[in-house]
């Protein structure tokens, strides 16, 4: 299958049509990745600013996989919503100097998926220090996930 014939697969996807047909919906769909998005932000900030060393009188015991699991619920959330929003007009988005910086979620994913895998996340999370490693995710975190937010916000003015 060719990248165009993929293209035009996806929008013919019903919930394309739907949201093509429907104001509505895609007013719904919109909004739930506005609030998919404000998940992900706003649990990634302030771990990776505890991580940093930011508001150390904070357990991060507690603090940690409560907002590791919300920004994925988000970001889970946002990849779901973000596809809907993408299959109205695929083919526009796919040509979009913006829309390819979205390729920074990917960036962002492996970084926390990295930081989950390695032993220092379950360390400082058991009441270890937090390792240089982490400290250096957390700094990429920090420029990662607000581009890749710019980048998405950029998409509509291009």
């Amino acid at each position: 299958m060719s990248a165009a014939e993929l293209l035009e697969w996806i929008a013919a996807w019903p919930m394309a049509s739907a949201m093509r047909r429907s104001a509505i919906l895609y007013l719904i769909v919109n909004a739930a990745h506005i609030l998919a998005i404000a998940l992900l932000v706003g649990a990634i900030v302030p771990l990776d600013l505890r991580l940093l060393g930011f508001f150390g009188n904070t357990s991060l015991e507690g603090l940690g996989p409560f907002l590791s699991r919300a920004a994925a619920v988000g970001l889970g959330l946002a990849i779901v919503t973000g596809f809907c929003l993408f299959s109205v007009r695929p083919a526009a988005y796919a040509t979009n100097a913006a829309f390819l910086a979205i390729g920074l979620l990917g960036v962002g994913a492996a970084n926390a998926v990295s930081v989950h895998l390695g032993g220092a996340w379950r360390a400082a999370v058991n009441g270890g220090p937090v390792s240089w490693r982490l400290r250096v995710s957390a700094a990429v975190s920090l420029t990662v996930w607000p581009a890749a937010l710019l980048a998405g916000r950029w998409i509509g003015f291009l």
